[in-house]
Parts: structure tokens; sequence; C-alpha cells
């Protein structure tokens, strides 16, 4: 399994993908041939099967990158065939003349591989003539531009859906860390307990950052998208509920930190430590009302007509001094994520 792992994705790409970048390459390697007949078009279905990519924008990203460095490595090939006149060992001499050229110009990975690939290309099929060397140019053009077409033709996908699943996972995962929270304060709870606890709520952060990266491809998608006009609206409300979350992770690391660093057995005891325990249970309530909410496209709605979190005062009767450290930080953090919640 760890050897096919080296090989194989996690999951296969979108089969939709696979045919855009099939039909890319077929048409062309039909165009290229209908305008230079005369050549086998390698470049251009090259240039296509390359800029075929998940959104527009990376393909046009995609396209720029190939261009310029088909570009280069012609240039390269023509100058060492000129300079050096037509033998096997050239070509060797073109592709560590194109690696040092892509090294001093600080080349994307994507360029600097494409650079000597060309000079290699142009020399091995056999022609430096400056004429022979602008038509591999034009070619890739071809293939570059079939490619972007392709994928504004062949339904452009739009990755809402990723983003607002991520945003759906993280915001459940928050109300669950704070429900775990409350049932700890008013629980005993063993070392092991305690340390498992802080473990799951630093989960937060890597399911935060995965919602990032959703977010990321999602505005991707929808760049030079003819169908992300309609979609705009729907990310820009995903957008203002995902960002109240890093608050929120942080909030809810800070105060399950806070517990497991000052937690000892008499906090149950405390009759200040039960309001807030009833206090995370409504926040974790309301957040999950929040997201139902804007799922269903009412970003202002209340998230439920009982008061929020800490709209009704606390009374705090004076803690035991080893408990009221923790019992302020965790007031504190309450007091910010009623913030978060209710966005006020």
């Amino acid at each position: 399994m760890r050897f096919a792992s080296t090989f194989r994705a996690t999951r296969r790409v979108p089969f939709l993908q696979t045919v855009k970048a099939a039909t890319a390459t077929v048409a062309a390697w039909l165009i290229a041939s209908l305008i230079f007949p005369a050549q086998i078009p390698v470049f251009a279905a090259i240039a296509a099967l390359l800029v075929v990519q998940p959104s527009v924008n990376q393909s046009l990203g995609k396209a720029i990158e190939r261009s310029f460095g088909v570009i280069i490595g012609v240039l390269v090939a023509y100058g060492v065939a000129l300079a050096f006149g037509q033998s096997g060992w050239i070509v060797l001499l073109a592709i560590v003349v194109a690696i040092v050229i892509s090294w001093v110009l600080r080349l994307t990975p994507g360029s600097a591989n494409q650079v000597p690939i060309s000079a290699m290309l142009v020399l091995s099929i056999g022609a430096s003539s400056p004429d022979y060397a602008f038509e591999r140019i034009i070619e890739t053009v071809i293939g570059a531009v079939i490619a972007i077409i392709v994928n504004l033709v062949i339904v452009a996908p739009v990755l809402l859906a990723p983003f607002e699943q991520s945003i759906s996972r993280l915001a459940a995962e928050i109300a669950s860390t704070l429900d775990r929270l409350a049932t700890a304060l008013v629980s005993p709870q063993s070392s092991a307990q305690l340390a498992e606890l802080m473990v799951t709520a630093r989960l937060l952060r890597t399911m935060q950052d995965k919602a990032q990266g959703e977010l990321t491809a999602a505005e991707d998608s929808l760049t030079f998208n003819p169908r992300g006009a309609k979609h705009r609206r729907t990310l820009a409300r995903d957008e203002a509920l995902f960002a109240r979350m890093p608050a929120l992770v942080t909030r809810t690391i800070g105060m399950t930190r806070a517990l497991r660093d000052h937690y000892d057995d008499d906090l149950s005891s405390e009759p200040t430590v039960h309001a807030i325990a009833e206090e995370l249970t409504r926040a974790a309530h309301d957040l999950r009302l929040l997201v139902a909410s804007v799922s269903a496209q009412e970003p202002h709605a209340s998230p439920r007509e009982d008061p929020p979190v800490l709209t009704a005062p606390l009374v705090v009767a004076t803690p035991h001094p080893s408990h009221w450290v923790l019992l302020g930080s965790l007031l504190e953090d309450l007091r910010r994520i009623h913030e978060e919640i209710t966005a006020e």
C-alpha cells in the first residue's frame, strides 16, 4: 500500500476533468494539423493537455506558464543549433543551457521544466530554422487557447459546496467542543480526560486550515468563470460566516487549555462554574442555529428566540483563590464568543 501511494492519488479527479483534457488534446491536435500540415502537432497537444485545469483561472495561469517556457526553450534550441550546427551532442548541451537559464531567471517549476523539454523536442524532431521555431511557439499558443476555450465551454466547475461543508463541520466541532467543556466543568475529570479534551480541541486548527484552503479553491473557481456571477453572493455569505470562525477557534482552544492547566477536583463546587457550563451549552446551541440559518440563506435571522449567551448578567460569587484565574479567563472568553456568534 505504501508503494502504491507514491504514484496513486487518494481520490480520483472528476471524470469531467478527464473528458475535458481528452477533448482539448484532440481538438488542439486536429486544428494545429490543419494550420501546420507538414509537422506533427506535438507542442499543441502537450500544451492543451497541461493547460486544462479544474478552474478557468488556473488554466490561464498554466497557459502563460507553459507558453513562456516553450518560447524560451525554442529560442535556446535555435540559438544552440545556430552556434554549433546539427549533431547529436547539441541536444544535451541545449538541455543543460535551458536548465541554467531557468535557474538564472528564477522561473516557476512549471516553466523551468518546460524550457529544457521544449529545447529537447525542437532539436530531436529536427529543425532549427527561424520559421520552425516560430511555428512551434504559435502551435503551443494554439493548444493553450483551445484548452482555455474547452474549460469555458464544458461546464467550468464551481467549488462552493466543499467550502460550505468545511464551514459546517468546523462550526459543528466548535459547538461539540463547547459542550464537552461544559461537561468537564461540572464532572470530575482525570488527567487523561483533560489531555484528550485538549488534543481534540487542537484539531480545530486543522479543520480551520482545511476550510481556508476550500475558500481559496472556491474563489479561484469563480475567477473568469462565466457562471461565477450568480454564485458570488453565496460565496460572500459563506465568507462572512467563516470570518467568525478563527476567533471562535482561538477562544475555544484557549478555554480548553485554561481548564487543563488550572483544573482541580474542587472546581465543580464553585457556584459560578455551573452557570458558566450552562452558558457554554447555550453558546454551542446558538452556534449551531447560526450556521443553520446561514445555510438556509437567512444570514440575518436571529439564532434563537431565547436570550443569547451572556445577555443575562451572571452573579459571580467570590471564588476560591486557586480558581479565580480560571473563572475570570472562562468568563472573558465566553464574552468574546458571544460577540462573534451574535456579530455584536
